[in-house]
């Protein structure tokens, strides 16, 4: 029996446990333990030498990664499109998103905003830097804490308006996903894989990389929200 340990970013965790279970139907002898945080958090432990099979990671992660030397260079698998979506708190106000300028009035308008500090925050910041608005909304902004969905902060009430890539919105009880944002400003970020340079399974976990980029794992990916890479 073959261990794998995966770390990844929470936006992946379920659709990676959906994959891990598709492998393990490939590779009965291979078990894969996932362990999933945030991001930013995600990228500190393999940074520290904390012996890992595989990193999944937002891709300017992953190259980080390859050039500080902790994941393999030549390694990196592109394995999902994910895009960001907005939801607000169950039985609210349905504000219109559909266009650039709908989406700035609902912001402009929201008691309060939530996004996290994953890639998605991080452009949606630069965004709001765009329109100008960032001095007028940033006593109203609520930054979930790594690992913490925004979901979850919509669903509680602290966040009137939130942003998150679709994946970590869908289930969510508590809130209402009004849908993605407008292709103008939509921020979309690919995650791929990487075997950590600490791995002494190297090889299969590049069998197993190449198999969830795979078209065998494709419909699995659209299920959560997600499209191929």
């Amino acid at each position: 029996m073959t261990i794998l340990r995966l770390i990844s970013s929470m936006a992946t965790k379920p659709l990676l446990a959906d994959l891990v279970a598709l492998f393990k139907a490939q590779a009965p002898d291979v078990q894969v333990q996932l362990e999933s945080v945030g991001g930013v958090d995600a990228a500190k432990r393999v940074q520290a030498g904390e012996a890992f099979d595989a990193v999944v990671l937002a891709s300017d992660a992953i190259d980080k990664l390859v050039a500080s030397g902790h994941v393999l260079t030549g390694s990196r698998v592109d394995l999902v499109h994910s895009g960001v979506a907005v939801a607000v708190p169950a039985g609210a106000e349905h504000p219109d998103i559909s266009t650039e300028a709908a989406l700035k009035a609902a912001i402009l308008a929201a008691r309060t905003l939530g996004y996290s500090t994953g890639p998605s925050g991080v452009q949606l910041a630069k965004q709001f830097e765009a329109w100008g608005i960032a001095d007028q909304i940033k006593d109203r902004i609520v930054q979930a804490k790594p690992g913490v969905p925004v979901g979850s902060l919509i669903a509680q009430g602290e966040v009137a308006l939130g942003f998150q890539q679709l994946s970590e919105m869908l289930g969510v009880p508590g809130i209402t996903v009004l849908g993605p944002l407008p292709d103008a400003v939509q921020i979309t970020t690919t995650f791929s894989g990487s075997v950590a340079a600490t791995s002494l399974h190297a090889q299969v976990v590049r069998t197993m990389l190449a198999f969830w980029a795979s078209p065998a794992c494709s419909e699995t990916k659209r299920r959560h929200g997600m499209q191929a890479a």
